[in-house]
């Protein structure tokens, strides 16, 4: 069955690029609403944001939505990780500014979160997409498919000319809690240049060494080091499972990218959604097949439920 929060989870930080406090609060929503955003300090438009492919606006540094009043809010990739890896199909979020809040540059927080709110069950069927034939998009030397497969599975390939990110491969059939237990606490990253480069054009206002792992010639600049081996190319995944979270419900399917980030992940969505031959809605009685299994994701005690 689709499942939403049994109670609000609320968290605040600062937003990665303005630079400004940010707070996102999390609440139940009713069966078949899926994810909506809505702007809390926007009052004279339309503030309410599907989270849909679609609504995409932009993709050049993170994943923005929007609506047709043009409000707008972006750096929702990590939070829509966190919520497909608790299983929520249906929740509303509300943000204070246009800014999702970076936290420590992965999903961990947001998650920690959520399964602190805890989910319930609802009323109506859970429906998945599955894909039945191969989709892809290329751009260059980048590429991101989508291939048949009997569960929700992902395989990444990155390439970096900094030698402390280079080459990593991986691939993952995402079964019970994979997603929480081995990608959700993978940073966002970046090298010294990027950043200076950014913050010279007014971005990247709010990122420390605190939200995100920083290379330069070779180094990790980050005092801690790397949480994985291989954290780069975690996160690139973990930001693949938001994206692909845009498609409103969850996919059994294949999953590959090369060189892949938020455009070419988006560029897939549009691609499948615009050949019906492709894929088909199904009800599903597993939700192990599209990541995740509940069982040991309870609701929190009644009396708890705000």
């Amino acid at each position: 069955m689709q499942r939403t929060l049994a109670r609000k989870a609320r968290l605040s930080g600062i937003g990665v690029h303005g630079g400004h406090p940010a707070t996102v609060t999390v609440l139940p929503a009713p069966c078949d609403t899926g994810v909506r955003f809505v702007r809390l300090d926007v009052e004279d438009r339309d503030n309410l944001i599907d989270a849909r492919f679609d609504g995409v606006t932009d993709t050049a540094l993170c994943t923005c939505i929007g609506n047709d009043d043009g409000v707008k809010v972006s750096t929702i990739e990590h939070l829509m990780a966190a919520l497909a890896g608790c299983g929520i199909d249906n929740a509303l979020v509300e943000v204070d500014g246009p800014e999702v809040p970076i936290m420590d540059g992965s999903a961990k927080p947001f998650l920690a979160a959520l399964l602190a709110a805890g989910t319930i069950e609802q009323d109506e069927p859970l429906r998945a997409i599955r894909i039945l034939k191969p989709v892809s998009v290329s751009l260059g030397d980048k590429t991101a498919e989508l291939l048949p497969a009997e569960r929700f599975e992902i395989e990444y390939d990155i390439d970096f000319t900094d030698a402390a990110i280079g080459r990593q491969h991986r691939a993952e059939r995402f079964t019970g809690d994979a997603f929480i237990r081995d990608y959700a606490d993978s940073r966002t990253f970046c090298t010294l240049g990027d950043v200076e480069a950014l913050r010279k054009m007014g971005f990247a206002r709010g990122g420390t060494l605190q939200n995100a792992i920083v290379v330069d010639r070779g180094r990790v600049l980050n005092r801690e080091g790397l949480r994985h081996r291989d954290e780069f190319v975690r996160h690139k995944m973990l930001d693949a499972v938001g994206d692909l979270a845009l498609a409103g419900v969850p996919i059994i399917g294949r999953y590959r990218g090369v060189r892949a980030g938020h455009d070419m992940t988006n560029r897939l969505l549009r691609a499948l959604f615009a050949d019906p031959t492709a894929w088909r809605y199904e009800e599903i009685e597993d939700r192990g097949l599209v990541a995740l299994d509940h069982a040991t994701h309870h609701a929190p005690p009644r009396r708890a439920v705000a």
